[in-house]
């Protein structure tokens, strides 16, 4: 017999990433909010690697960042090592990933949500969504404790209907031995929502003293290190080292000599899996002519001794894994503290929802992080912040906050999974943005804070200072124009050097950075006027400089995309009426019900032969 428990605003049924940040905005917005957990030691988990960031993945947090995102802030408090990759590339790819401390980032992040004003963090299995007769959702826990809630973010991770798969051993669970949300998935389903089985996985845990590190490749943080958050002023030392070693023709041979013991290949498993991030058996199956493949040893934390085995996720058997481990340099005699597993996982089509990650046919009901089909931590804990905003913004009767490609990788990544769908677990790549110049993780404070102070989110302190920094910014163009160096033999030495040409005349500043092989560094022992601001504001002033043509194009581009987007669609028109359109294209935008032609042109299945359809239909019925 259930018993009434309460109402909330804004629940929550998650606290992993996705949870975490649709939790704090929605409190944060000043709605009572309540964020569910199986199992509260499991709040802010990092279940596979322990790292935040990576390649457009740190795009992402610093987006979260400077929107008043928890993510990025933690992660500098936990932080164990940090790199900026790519370096040898354009900024628009360079990508923040540093490695942390994975059980101090859950407490800490536990912690937080303790401390929240508007917030309670609960520990309560949900196992039975049902509509409200007066609005909302009835929200039932496994204790029979009935909450009735105006809105409702969903944000169950790989949970929902989660199953473990180690070669022949297979059981219902979620991830690092939790209990699995299997009731939720069956309430779900019986709701109506479209779901679907997607797989992921994770590597092997090594005792670190049984590593023999003396012949492996090491691999440091930069220096300084840089932090994610823009809030944070500095990081200290990197306090840890990562490790590199490779496998061989005798870890291949004992693939394929167990390639039938594994659950993918034995056909067990159905879910899909992540094509970006596969499996070990999975890439020595899939890349046979490749006669080895990298291994990169990361630890856990700075209290414990298990170590993060990156790019050998697995589902062999326990006793196969061990056997292939131990073919690699380094790792010959390794004791394993965990087995490498694959998981099974229930996830929803995110077609279903719109741009605020809101259901479609389900009104006040979102959706967020792997629950969406998306993989990743960064990924997750944008869709979460998305969902927990535009759930809190519908209870108090305000517009919906919608991120667009222009401006963000996070509206980038939302458009992606509510337009184009996931046939596979979704991953954030700076590929997948057409703007990526523009939208480079230096210059996510420029793009983002005032939306966030608009929001509610960022401090009037914080938001100062970040207009300090703009203006500072532009002085700092003004100084560049204006400040002249003289033709000297060691300035010329230093050009020279860097293979350019020499000056006889006065040269301008901003003038020599456009040179390609300048940069402020090489220049600063004869720029004497430089002031001393912050790293990111000359990193910023330097990128826009060398690439000013390349940025003024993106620009424009963005400026004629937003004319599409600005021819709207009805949201409740039926296009099998609309001759001239095939009929994949009618399905398609039936379907996903675009709200303009921008996002029309961007559905898979919808030609530019269709779009003309759509735009000369709208000329001849507008104002009608």
């Amino acid at each position: 017999m259930t018993y009434y428990a309460g109402e909330y605003d804004v629940a929550v049924i998650g606290a992993g990433h996705a949870g975490i940040e649709a939790a704090l905005a929605a409190a944060r917005l000043g709605c009572r909010t309540a964020i569910f957990t199986i199992n509260m030691d499991a709040v802010g988990n990092c279940p596979c690697n322990p790292s935040i960031g990576g390649t457009a993945k740190g795009h992402l947090v610093r987006e979260l960042d400077a929107l008043g995102g928890e993510m990025g802030k933690t992660a500098d408090a936990c932080f164990l090592q940090s790199r900026m990759l790519n370096r040898g590339k354009g900024p628009a790819v360079h990508s923040l990933r540093a490695q942390i401390d994975r059980r101090r980032y859950s407490e800490v992040m536990k912690h937080k949500l303790e401390l929240q004003d508007n917030l309670e963090l609960r520990q309560a299995e949900i196992t039975d969504i049902q509509p409200a007769e007066n609005g909302g959702y009835l929200l039932t826990t496994q204790m029979l404790a009935q909450y009735h809630c105006r809105s409702v973010v969903v944000a169950t991770g790989t949970y929902l209907g989660g199953r473990i798969y180690v070669g022949e051993v297979s059981y219902e669970s979620g991830p690092d031995g939790m209990f699995p949300a299997t009731k939720l998935a069956l309430s779900l389903k019986t709701l109506g929502l479209p779901l679907r089985r997607f797989k992921t996985g994770t590597p092997a845990r090594i005792l670190r003293r049984s590593i023999d590190f003396t012949d492996l490749e090491v691999q440091k943080g930069d220096v300084p290190p840089q932090p994610f958050s823009y809030e944070t002023e500095s990081l200290g030392d990197n306090k840890v080292d990562c490790h590199i070693s490779w496998t061989n023709d005798r870890t291949k041979q004992i693939i394929l000599d167990n390639i039938h013991r594994s659950p993918l290949y034995a056909g067990r498993i159905e879910g899909v899996g992540p094509r970006y991030c596969p499996s070990f058996e999975d890439k020595v199956m899939r890349f046979a002519d490749k006669p080895r493949h990298q291994l990169f040893i990361e630890p856990c934390g700075e209290n414990t001794e298990e170590m993060y085995m990156q790019g050998m996720s697995s589902s062999l058997p326990e006793e196969v894994q061990l056997q292939f481990y131990r073919t690699i340099k380094g790792l010959e005699h390794c004791v394993m503290m965990r087995p490498a597993y694959a998981i099974e996982y229930d996830c929803v089509d995110p077609t279903a929802m719109n741009a605020a990650l809101e259901f479609k046919d389900f009104p006040d009901l979102y959706g967020a992080g792997q629950f969406n089909g998306s993989s990743g931590y960064e990924e997750a804990a944008a869709q979460g912040f998305v969902a927990g905003v535009n759930a809190a913004l519908k209870v108090q009767g305000r517009e919906p906050f919608i991120l667009t490609r222009a401006n963000s990788y996070i509206g980038t990544l939302v458009d992606d999974l509510v337009t184009k769908g996931a046939n596979e677990p979704y991953r954030m790549m700076t590929s997948r943005s057409e703007y990526r110049l523009i939208l480079r993780q230096d210059n996510a404070d420029e793009r983002l804070t005032p939306l966030g102070h608009q929001l509610g989110l960022i401090s009037e302190e914080r938001y100062q200072k970040f207009l300090r920094k703009q203006e500072l910014k532009k002085t700092e163009l003004q100084r560049l124009k204006f400040t002249t160096l003289s033709p000297s033999d060691e300035l010329n030495a230093l050009l020279v050097s860097r293979e350019t040409s020499p000056v006889s005349t006065g040269v301008r500043l901003i003038d020599l950075l456009k040179r390609p092989q300048l940069d402020y560094a090489c220049l600063a022992p004869f720029d004497t006027t430089r002031p001393a601001y912050e790293p990111n504001l000359f990193e910023q002033v330097e990128i826009e400089i060398k690439y000013e043509g390349y940025i003024q194009k993106q620009i424009k581009q963005v400026e004629q995309m937003k004319k599409l987007e600005k021819k709207l669609l009805p949201t409740d028109y039926d296009y099998r009426q609309l001759n001239g359109l095939r009929l994949e294209a009618q399905e398609k935008l039936n379907k996903i019900k675009p709200l303009n032609i921008g996002q029309a042109s961007r559905i898979s299945g919808v030609s530019p032969a269709d779009i003309s359809v759509l735009l000369i239909w709208l000329a001849a019925n507008k104002g009608n």
